[in-house]
Protein backbone atom coordinates (compact mmCIF):
# COMPACT_ATOMS: atom_id res chain seq x y z
CA UNK A 1 0.00 0.00 0.00
CA UNK A 2 2.99 2.26 0.72
CA UNK A 3 4.83 1.23 -2.07
CA UNK A 4 1.76 2.62 -4.68
CA UNK A 5 0.85 5.44 -2.89
CA UNK A 6 4.52 6.97 -2.82
CA UNK A 7 4.87 6.25 -6.52
CA UNK A 8 1.61 7.17 -7.47
CA UNK A 9 2.50 11.21 -5.48
CA UNK A 10 5.78 10.61 -7.37
CA UNK A 11 4.45 10.52 -10.89
CA UNK A 12 1.81 13.17 -9.80
CA UNK A 13 4.33 15.76 -8.37
CA UNK A 14 6.74 15.05 -11.35
CA UNK A 15 3.78 15.42 -13.64
CA UNK A 16 2.61 18.64 -12.20
CA UNK A 17 6.72 19.54 -12.03
CA UNK A 18 7.16 18.72 -15.86
CA UNK A 19 3.80 21.04 -16.54
CA UNK A 20 5.40 24.08 -14.43
CA UNK A 21 8.60 23.49 -16.54
CA UNK A 22 7.11 24.02 -19.57
CA UNK A 23 4.28 26.52 -18.93
CA UNK A 24 7.73 29.18 -18.04
CA UNK A 25 9.46 27.79 -20.68
CA UNK A 26 6.55 29.35 -23.23
CA UNK A 27 5.88 32.12 -20.63
CA UNK A 28 9.37 33.22 -21.18
CA UNK A 29 10.65 32.07 -24.68
CA UNK A 30 7.32 31.72 -26.81
CA UNK A 31 6.99 29.57 -30.04
CA UNK A 32 10.75 28.84 -29.29
CA UNK A 33 10.23 28.01 -25.59
CA UNK A 34 7.33 25.55 -27.13
CA UNK A 35 10.24 24.32 -29.74
CA UNK A 36 12.23 23.76 -26.55
CA UNK A 37 9.11 22.01 -24.72
CA UNK A 38 8.58 19.86 -28.09
CA UNK A 39 12.54 18.48 -27.44
CA UNK A 40 11.52 17.91 -23.59
CA UNK A 41 8.98 15.82 -24.28
CA UNK A 42 10.60 13.55 -26.69
CA UNK A 43 13.32 13.75 -23.91
CA UNK A 44 11.23 12.51 -21.07
CA UNK A 45 9.72 10.11 -23.81
CA UNK A 46 13.20 8.40 -24.61
CA UNK A 47 13.87 8.31 -21.17
CA UNK A 48 11.71 6.08 -20.27
CA UNK A 49 12.24 3.59 -23.09
CA UNK A 50 15.76 3.68 -22.72
CA UNK A 51 14.93 2.74 -18.56
CA UNK A 52 12.41 0.02 -19.64
CA UNK A 53 15.22 -1.21 -21.94
CA UNK A 54 17.61 -1.27 -19.04
CA UNK A 55 14.59 -2.95 -16.66
CA UNK A 56 15.05 -0.41 -14.51
CA UNK A 57 12.43 -0.64 -11.39
CA UNK A 58 10.40 2.29 -11.12
CA UNK A 59 11.53 3.44 -7.37
CA UNK A 60 10.62 7.16 -5.87
CA UNK A 61 14.48 7.99 -5.86
CA UNK A 62 14.03 7.41 -9.44
CA UNK A 63 11.37 9.03 -10.08
CA UNK A 64 12.86 12.02 -8.21
CA UNK A 65 16.01 12.21 -10.09
CA UNK A 66 13.81 12.04 -13.14
CA UNK A 67 12.52 15.08 -11.90
CA UNK A 68 15.47 16.61 -11.53
CA UNK A 69 16.97 15.32 -14.66
CA UNK A 70 13.92 17.35 -16.57
CA UNK A 71 14.68 20.80 -14.32
CA UNK A 72 18.70 20.79 -15.59
CA UNK A 73 17.80 19.43 -18.90
CA UNK A 74 15.96 22.85 -19.57
CA UNK A 75 19.43 24.30 -18.88
CA UNK A 76 20.81 23.70 -22.15
CA UNK A 77 17.83 24.78 -24.34
CA UNK A 78 17.94 28.05 -21.93
CA UNK A 79 21.67 28.49 -23.04
CA UNK A 80 21.05 28.07 -26.45
CA UNK A 81 18.13 30.41 -26.56
CA UNK A 82 20.19 33.19 -24.43
CA UNK A 83 23.17 33.26 -26.76
CA UNK A 84 20.72 33.18 -30.25
CA UNK A 85 19.06 36.26 -28.26
CA UNK A 86 22.95 38.11 -27.92
CA UNK A 87 23.96 36.87 -31.24
CA UNK A 88 20.72 39.10 -32.69
CA UNK A 89 21.19 41.47 -30.47
CA UNK A 90 24.59 41.71 -32.35
CA UNK A 91 23.00 42.67 -35.80
CA UNK A 92 23.38 38.97 -36.99
CA UNK A 93 21.23 37.73 -39.49
CA UNK A 94 18.89 34.72 -38.30
CA UNK A 95 20.54 31.60 -39.44
CA UNK A 96 24.01 33.04 -38.57
CA UNK A 97 22.07 33.57 -35.08
CA UNK A 98 21.09 30.22 -34.67
CA UNK A 99 24.48 28.90 -35.69
CA UNK A 100 26.77 31.15 -33.60
CA UNK A 101 24.12 30.31 -30.66
CA UNK A 102 24.43 26.44 -31.07
CA UNK A 103 28.14 26.92 -31.51
CA UNK A 104 28.81 28.83 -28.46
CA UNK A 105 26.51 26.96 -26.50
CA UNK A 106 28.28 23.76 -27.55
CA UNK A 107 31.26 24.19 -24.82
CA UNK A 108 29.23 25.46 -21.46
CA UNK A 109 26.76 22.44 -22.09
CA UNK A 110 29.20 19.48 -22.71
CA UNK A 111 31.26 21.10 -19.45
CA UNK A 112 28.47 21.49 -17.51
CA UNK A 113 27.05 17.99 -18.17
CA UNK A 114 30.29 16.04 -17.78
CA UNK A 115 31.02 18.05 -14.29
CA UNK A 116 27.27 16.52 -13.45
CA UNK A 117 27.89 12.78 -14.50
CA UNK A 118 30.88 12.93 -12.22
CA UNK A 119 28.57 13.06 -9.51
CA UNK A 120 26.21 11.15 -10.50
CA UNK A 121 28.41 8.38 -11.84
CA UNK A 122 30.05 7.72 -8.04
CA UNK A 123 26.14 7.90 -6.71
CA UNK A 124 26.20 4.92 -8.87
CA UNK A 125 29.69 2.97 -7.97
CA UNK A 126 29.31 3.73 -4.14
CA UNK A 127 25.30 3.63 -3.92
CA UNK A 128 23.06 0.98 -3.58
CA UNK A 129 19.19 -0.03 -4.02
CA UNK A 130 17.29 3.22 -4.22
CA UNK A 131 20.38 5.06 -5.04
CA UNK A 132 21.78 3.58 -7.54
CA UNK A 133 18.18 3.81 -9.12
CA UNK A 134 18.60 7.89 -8.77
CA UNK A 135 22.00 7.69 -10.35
CA UNK A 136 20.87 5.78 -13.68
CA UNK A 137 17.73 7.94 -13.92
CA UNK A 138 19.26 11.15 -13.74
CA UNK A 139 22.49 9.89 -16.20
CA UNK A 140 20.38 9.13 -19.19
CA UNK A 141 18.09 11.94 -18.62
CA UNK A 142 21.20 13.84 -18.66
CA UNK A 143 22.80 12.29 -22.13
CA UNK A 144 19.44 12.34 -23.79
CA UNK A 145 18.92 15.98 -22.95
CA UNK A 146 22.64 16.67 -24.50
CA UNK A 147 21.23 14.86 -27.84
CA UNK A 148 17.92 16.11 -27.71
CA UNK A 149 18.92 20.11 -27.21
CA UNK A 150 22.00 20.12 -30.02
CA UNK A 151 20.34 17.75 -32.71
CA UNK A 152 16.18 18.05 -32.69
CA UNK A 153 15.59 21.31 -30.85
CA UNK A 154 17.98 22.21 -34.08
CA UNK A 155 16.35 21.00 -36.61
CA UNK A 156 12.94 22.10 -35.28
CA UNK A 157 14.59 25.75 -35.02
CA UNK A 158 16.38 25.54 -38.53
CA UNK A 159 13.20 24.60 -39.67
CA UNK A 160 11.03 27.92 -38.23
CA UNK A 161 13.73 30.14 -39.41
CA UNK A 162 13.78 28.67 -43.13
CA UNK A 163 10.18 29.43 -42.50
CA UNK A 164 10.61 33.08 -41.40
CA UNK A 165 12.59 33.67 -44.28
CA UNK A 166 14.07 36.93 -44.00
CA UNK A 167 12.28 38.66 -41.12
CA UNK A 168 14.48 39.06 -38.47
CA UNK A 169 14.73 36.30 -35.60
CA UNK A 170 13.01 37.06 -32.24
CA UNK A 171 13.13 35.39 -29.30
CA UNK A 172 11.42 36.70 -26.22
CA UNK A 173 12.35 37.35 -22.62
CA UNK A 174 11.94 39.32 -19.95
CA UNK A 175 12.42 43.06 -20.46
CA UNK A 176 13.39 44.61 -17.49
CA UNK A 177 15.75 41.44 -17.04
CA UNK A 178 17.65 42.46 -20.79
CA UNK A 179 17.91 46.32 -19.39
CA UNK A 180 19.80 44.61 -16.73
CA UNK A 181 21.51 42.41 -18.27
CA UNK A 182 22.88 45.10 -21.12
CA UNK A 183 24.57 47.20 -17.90
CA UNK A 184 27.43 45.51 -16.53
CA UNK A 185 26.65 45.37 -12.40
CA UNK A 186 29.43 45.67 -10.13
CA UNK A 187 29.11 42.43 -8.46
CA UNK A 188 33.13 42.58 -7.28
CA UNK A 189 32.09 45.34 -5.30
CA UNK A 190 30.20 43.02 -2.29
CA UNK A 191 32.66 40.41 -3.17
CA UNK A 192 34.32 40.90 0.37
CA UNK A 193 30.73 41.34 2.21
CA UNK A 194 29.63 37.98 0.22
CA UNK A 195 32.35 35.91 1.23
CA UNK A 196 32.40 37.05 5.01
CA UNK A 197 28.60 36.00 5.11
CA UNK A 198 29.11 33.02 3.15
CA UNK A 199 32.09 31.91 5.79
CA UNK A 200 29.96 32.98 8.96
CA UNK A 201 27.03 30.91 7.57
CA UNK A 202 29.30 27.99 6.78
CA UNK A 203 31.20 27.96 10.32
CA UNK A 204 27.55 28.22 12.03
CA UNK A 205 26.33 25.35 10.01
CA UNK A 206 29.34 22.96 11.28
CA UNK A 207 28.85 24.06 14.87
CA UNK A 208 25.03 22.90 14.18
CA UNK A 209 26.60 19.34 12.88
CA UNK A 210 28.23 19.04 15.81
CA UNK A 211 24.94 20.32 18.18
CA UNK A 212 22.16 19.29 17.97
CA UNK A 213 23.15 17.13 15.32
CA UNK A 214 21.98 15.50 12.53
CA UNK A 215 18.94 13.09 12.27
CA UNK A 216 20.46 10.02 11.35
CA UNK A 217 18.17 7.92 9.09
CA UNK A 218 18.33 4.18 9.67
CA UNK A 219 20.70 3.61 7.01
CA UNK A 220 23.37 5.34 8.64
CA UNK A 221 22.80 4.62 12.43
CA UNK A 222 21.02 1.09 12.12
CA UNK A 223 18.29 0.08 13.80
CA UNK A 224 14.71 -0.23 12.78
CA UNK A 225 12.12 1.66 11.86
CA UNK A 226 8.07 1.11 12.22
CA UNK A 227 5.49 3.11 10.03
CA UNK A 228 2.28 3.21 11.87
CA UNK A 229 -0.88 4.59 10.93
CA UNK A 230 -3.26 5.03 13.96
CA UNK A 231 -6.07 6.99 13.19
CA UNK A 232 -7.13 9.29 16.25
CA UNK A 233 -4.29 8.66 18.34
CA UNK A 234 -2.03 11.62 19.43
CA UNK A 235 1.35 11.47 19.57
CA UNK A 236 1.89 11.65 23.49
CA UNK A 237 -1.02 8.91 24.02
CA UNK A 238 1.59 6.75 21.49
CA UNK A 239 4.29 7.63 23.89
CA UNK A 240 2.49 6.81 26.98
CA UNK A 241 1.48 3.58 26.14
CA UNK A 242 5.13 1.77 25.04
CA UNK A 243 6.37 3.66 28.16
CA UNK A 244 3.81 2.57 30.47
CA UNK A 245 4.83 -1.27 29.15
CA UNK A 246 8.50 -0.42 29.10
CA UNK A 247 8.90 0.22 25.48
CA UNK A 248 11.16 3.56 25.96
CA UNK A 249 14.16 3.40 23.63
CA UNK A 250 11.86 4.66 20.70
CA UNK A 251 11.90 7.79 19.02
CA UNK A 252 8.45 9.13 18.04
CA UNK A 253 8.24 11.21 14.43
CA UNK A 254 5.04 12.39 13.54
CA UNK A 255 4.42 13.13 9.56
CA UNK A 256 1.84 13.28 7.05
CA UNK A 257 -1.63 13.22 8.21
CA UNK A 258 -2.94 13.09 11.78
CA UNK A 259 -2.04 9.39 12.87
CA UNK A 260 0.86 8.92 11.17
CA UNK A 261 3.99 8.00 12.96
CA UNK A 262 7.52 6.53 12.18
CA UNK A 263 8.81 4.19 15.46
CA UNK A 264 12.58 4.25 15.40
CA UNK A 265 14.31 1.39 17.74
CA UNK A 266 17.87 1.26 17.82
CA UNK A 267 20.19 -1.38 17.03
CA UNK A 268 18.80 -4.88 18.56
CA UNK A 269 20.31 -8.24 19.04
CA UNK A 270 20.52 -10.61 16.99
CA UNK A 271 17.90 -12.66 18.88
CA UNK A 272 15.55 -9.65 18.61
CA UNK A 273 16.01 -8.88 14.72
CA UNK A 274 15.51 -12.96 13.96
CA UNK A 275 12.59 -13.24 15.92
CA UNK A 276 10.85 -9.72 15.53
CA UNK A 277 9.77 -9.55 19.18
CA UNK A 278 10.27 -5.66 19.94
CA UNK A 279 8.87 -4.87 16.94
CA UNK A 280 6.12 -7.16 17.61
CA UNK A 281 5.32 -5.68 20.80
CA UNK A 282 5.52 -2.05 19.43
CA UNK A 283 2.58 -3.52 16.75
CA UNK A 284 0.89 -4.95 19.72
CA UNK A 285 0.28 -1.67 21.95
CA UNK A 286 -0.53 0.49 19.14
CA UNK A 287 -3.30 -2.36 18.08
CA UNK A 288 -4.38 -1.21 21.90
CA UNK A 289 -4.81 2.13 21.37
CA UNK A 290 -6.44 1.83 17.79
CA UNK A 291 -7.70 -1.82 16.88
CA UNK A 292 -7.53 -0.25 13.05
CA UNK A 293 -4.33 0.75 12.81
CA UNK A 294 -1.70 -0.62 10.48
CA UNK A 295 1.62 -0.78 9.88
CA UNK A 296 2.08 -0.50 6.09
CA UNK A 297 6.36 -0.51 6.61
CA UNK A 298 9.06 -2.10 8.88
CA UNK A 299 12.59 -1.91 7.73
CA UNK A 300 15.74 -3.13 9.74
CA UNK A 301 19.54 -1.90 9.31
CA UNK A 302 22.28 -4.12 11.44
CA UNK A 303 25.31 -1.69 12.22
CA UNK A 304 27.71 -3.52 10.03
CA UNK A 305 25.51 -2.41 6.86
CA UNK A 306 24.94 1.12 8.04
CA UNK A 307 28.74 1.39 8.87
CA UNK A 308 29.51 0.54 5.31
CA UNK A 309 27.10 3.09 4.11
CA UNK A 310 28.75 5.87 6.23
CA UNK A 311 31.93 5.06 4.70
CA UNK A 312 30.88 4.58 1.18
CA UNK A 313 29.52 8.24 1.41
CA UNK A 314 32.40 9.75 2.85
CA UNK A 315 34.40 8.02 0.56
CA UNK A 316 32.12 9.12 -2.56
CA UNK A 317 31.80 12.63 -1.71
CA UNK A 318 35.50 12.87 -1.46
CA UNK A 319 36.18 11.52 -4.88
CA UNK A 320 33.11 14.13 -6.65
CA UNK A 321 35.32 16.94 -5.59
CA UNK A 322 38.40 15.22 -6.46
CA UNK A 323 36.89 14.54 -9.73
CA UNK A 324 35.19 17.97 -10.45
CA UNK A 325 38.75 19.31 -9.71
CA UNK A 326 40.60 17.48 -12.19
CA UNK A 327 38.10 18.27 -14.91
CA UNK A 328 38.09 22.04 -14.36
CA UNK A 329 41.82 22.03 -14.18
CA UNK A 330 42.34 20.50 -17.71
CA UNK A 331 39.65 22.77 -18.99
CA UNK A 332 40.08 25.71 -17.73
CA UNK A 333 43.28 26.73 -15.02
CA UNK A 334 43.90 25.55 -11.90
CA UNK A 335 42.64 28.68 -10.06
CA UNK A 336 38.93 28.53 -11.97
CA UNK A 337 38.90 24.91 -10.42
CA UNK A 338 40.29 25.35 -7.07
CA UNK A 339 37.79 28.41 -6.86
CA UNK A 340 34.74 26.12 -8.08
CA UNK A 341 35.89 23.40 -5.43
CA UNK A 342 36.11 26.02 -2.69
CA UNK A 343 32.85 27.15 -2.88
CA UNK A 344 31.47 24.13 -3.36
CA UNK A 345 32.58 23.33 -0.03
CA UNK A 346 30.82 26.34 1.22
CA UNK A 347 27.80 25.08 -0.69
CA UNK A 348 27.73 21.97 1.28
CA UNK A 349 28.09 22.86 4.93
CA UNK A 350 25.34 25.35 4.82
CA UNK A 351 23.47 22.06 2.93
CA UNK A 352 24.40 20.20 5.73
CA UNK A 353 23.67 23.06 8.01
CA UNK A 354 20.10 22.94 6.90
CA UNK A 355 19.99 18.97 7.96
CA UNK A 356 21.04 20.02 11.36
CA UNK A 357 18.62 22.57 11.62
CA UNK A 358 15.36 21.85 10.28
CA UNK A 359 15.42 18.12 11.73
CA UNK A 360 15.21 16.54 7.94
CA UNK A 361 16.63 12.75 8.14
CA UNK A 362 20.11 12.02 6.57
CA UNK A 363 19.57 9.14 4.99
CA UNK A 364 20.80 7.73 1.61
CA UNK A 365 18.20 10.03 -0.50
CA UNK A 366 20.20 12.81 1.39
CA UNK A 367 23.27 11.68 -0.03
CA UNK A 368 21.97 11.41 -3.16
CA UNK A 369 20.65 14.55 -3.24
CA UNK A 370 24.35 16.31 -1.73
CA UNK A 371 26.03 14.69 -4.68
CA UNK A 372 23.24 15.86 -7.02
CA UNK A 373 23.52 19.10 -5.45
CA UNK A 374 26.91 19.14 -6.45
CA UNK A 375 27.21 18.32 -10.15
CA UNK A 376 24.12 21.04 -10.22
CA UNK A 377 26.15 23.94 -8.54
CA UNK A 378 28.85 23.10 -10.68
CA UNK A 379 27.04 23.22 -13.60
CA UNK A 380 26.15 26.85 -12.63
CA UNK A 381 29.49 27.89 -12.06
CA UNK A 382 31.21 26.10 -15.00
CA UNK A 383 28.69 28.46 -17.22
CA UNK A 384 29.91 31.82 -15.13
CA UNK A 385 33.48 30.11 -15.83
CA UNK A 386 32.71 29.83 -19.21
CA UNK A 387 31.77 33.13 -20.39
CA UNK A 388 34.81 34.66 -18.29
CA UNK A 389 37.01 32.61 -20.33
CA UNK A 390 35.23 33.70 -23.29
CA UNK A 391 35.87 36.69 -22.44
CA UNK A 392 39.49 36.51 -21.60
CA UNK A 393 40.09 35.34 -24.95
CA UNK A 394 38.78 38.45 -26.69
CA UNK A 395 40.12 40.45 -25.00
CA UNK A 396 43.03 39.36 -22.40
CA UNK A 397 44.36 42.91 -21.61
CA UNK A 398 41.11 43.95 -20.01
CA UNK A 399 41.23 44.31 -16.08
CA UNK A 400 40.24 41.16 -14.49
CA UNK A 401 37.53 42.35 -12.34
CA UNK A 402 35.79 44.52 -15.14
CA UNK A 403 35.90 40.89 -17.25
CA UNK A 404 34.67 39.19 -13.46
CA UNK A 405 31.79 42.02 -14.00
CA UNK A 406 30.79 41.55 -17.31
CA UNK A 407 30.96 38.09 -17.64
CA UNK A 408 28.46 37.43 -14.20
CA UNK A 409 26.21 40.11 -15.77
CA UNK A 410 26.03 38.93 -19.50
CA UNK A 411 25.06 34.98 -17.60
CA UNK A 412 22.79 36.72 -14.67
CA UNK A 413 19.72 35.89 -17.25
CA UNK A 414 20.92 32.12 -17.88
CA UNK A 415 21.44 30.87 -13.78
CA UNK A 416 18.17 32.71 -12.66
CA UNK A 417 15.95 31.02 -15.53
CA UNK A 418 17.50 27.82 -14.71
CA UNK A 419 17.54 28.00 -11.67
CA UNK A 420 13.71 29.04 -10.97
CA UNK A 421 12.82 25.80 -13.65
CA UNK A 422 15.08 23.49 -11.26
CA UNK A 423 13.23 24.83 -8.59
CA UNK A 424 9.53 24.47 -10.34
CA UNK A 425 10.24 21.12 -11.27
CA UNK A 426 11.61 20.06 -7.98
CA UNK A 427 8.54 22.35 -5.80
CA UNK A 428 5.47 20.14 -6.28
CA UNK A 429 7.77 17.07 -4.63
CA UNK A 430 8.94 19.19 -1.84
CA UNK A 431 5.10 20.42 -0.80
CA UNK A 432 3.27 16.98 -1.49
CA UNK A 433 6.18 14.57 -1.99
CA UNK A 434 6.04 13.59 1.94
CA UNK A 435 8.34 11.85 4.47
CA UNK A 436 9.69 8.96 1.79
CA UNK A 437 11.29 12.17 -0.62
CA UNK A 438 11.70 14.76 1.88
CA UNK A 439 14.87 14.21 2.27
CA UNK A 440 15.83 14.49 -1.33
CA UNK A 441 13.38 17.58 -2.22
CA UNK A 442 13.99 19.91 1.10
CA UNK A 443 17.72 20.02 0.66
CA UNK A 444 17.80 20.63 -3.17
CA UNK A 445 15.19 23.47 -2.91
CA UNK A 446 17.10 24.78 -0.41
CA UNK A 447 20.85 23.95 -2.43
CA UNK A 448 19.53 25.75 -5.67
CA UNK A 449 18.93 28.96 -3.79
CA UNK A 450 22.57 28.32 -2.05
CA UNK A 451 24.20 27.42 -5.38
CA UNK A 452 23.03 29.99 -7.91
CA UNK A 453 23.45 32.74 -5.18
CA UNK A 454 27.52 31.35 -4.52
CA UNK A 455 27.80 31.32 -8.48
CA UNK A 456 27.19 35.15 -8.71
CA UNK A 457 28.26 36.38 -5.40
CA UNK A 458 31.16 33.96 -3.85
CA UNK A 459 33.13 32.19 -6.91
CA UNK A 460 33.86 35.02 -8.95
CA UNK A 461 35.42 37.05 -5.76
CA UNK A 462 37.62 33.50 -5.16
CA UNK A 463 38.55 33.51 -8.57
CA UNK A 464 39.72 37.28 -8.61
CA UNK A 465 41.42 36.35 -5.16
CA UNK A 466 43.62 33.47 -6.69
CA UNK A 467 43.96 35.13 -10.03
CA UNK A 468 45.68 38.18 -8.67
CA UNK A 469 48.07 35.96 -6.26
CA UNK A 470 48.80 33.93 -10.20
CA UNK A 471 49.13 37.38 -11.81
CA UNK A 472 51.69 38.67 -8.74
CA UNK A 473 53.71 35.41 -9.99
CA UNK A 474 53.95 36.82 -13.62
CA UNK A 475 51.59 34.27 -14.92
CA UNK A 476 47.93 35.14 -17.00
CA UNK A 477 44.84 33.94 -16.79
CA UNK A 478 44.87 31.38 -19.10
CA UNK A 479 47.54 29.40 -20.60
CA UNK A 480 49.59 31.42 -23.07
CA UNK A 481 48.79 28.67 -25.26
CA UNK A 482 45.08 28.98 -25.61
CA UNK A 483 45.11 32.84 -25.57
CA UNK A 484 47.61 32.69 -28.49
CA UNK A 485 45.42 30.55 -30.60
CA UNK A 486 42.23 31.74 -29.93
CA UNK A 487 44.15 35.83 -30.75
CA UNK A 488 45.23 34.14 -33.85
CA UNK A 489 41.79 33.33 -35.50
CA UNK A 490 40.47 37.21 -34.56
CA UNK A 491 40.25 39.54 -37.93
Amino acid sequence: DLGSDAISMGISTGLLGALLVFAFMVGIYGRWGFIACLGLAVNIGLTFGILALLGATLTLPGIAGFILSIGMAVDANILINERIREETRRGQKAMNALNAGFQRAFSTILDSNVTSLIAISLLFLFGSGPVRGFAVTMAVGLLISMFTAISLTRLVMEWRVRKLGNQPLKITGIKWLDTVSENTIPFMRARYAGLIASAILSLASILLFFKPGLEYGIDFSGGSVIEVQAPGVSVSDLRAQLNTHNIDQVALQEFGSDGHYLVRLPIQSVEDVATGNKVQAIKDQVLTLSPDASSPRVEMVGPRVSGGFGDATILAMILAGFGMLVYLWVRFESHFALAATLTLALDITKTIGFFALTGVEFNLTAVAALLALVGYSVNDKVVVFDRIREKLRDDPKKPFMQTLNESITSTLTRTIFTSVVTFLALLPMGIAGGSAVSSFALPMLFGIVIGTSSSILIAAPIVNWLGIKRERRGKGQLRPLLVESEAEKLP
